[in-house]
């Protein structure tokens, strides 16, 4: 079903649809955003995957603070 989704002339047909839809001057303040958000998850994943044991200890209380009374 999806196997010739992303051929060139499917991406153009894509692309004219989006421009009737949303106008030339909204089309690249959206690819913006798009491009934006995209950076951002990326980045949120890459920092997650690198520093898992800060998050970790983070969410455990500690010793002192459990004992003190």
């Amino acid at each position: 079903m999806f196997d010739g989704l992303f051929q060139p002339t499917h991406l153009l047909v894509i692309l004219v649809i989006a421009l009737f839809i949303f106008g030339p001057k909204k089309l690249p303040e959206l690819g913006h955003g798009l491009g934006k958000g995209i950076r951002s998850f990326r980045d949120s994943m890459r920092a997650a995957n690198d520093e898992p044991e800060k998050t970790d200890s983070a969410s455990k209380p500690s010793e002192s603070t459990t004992t003190a009374k």
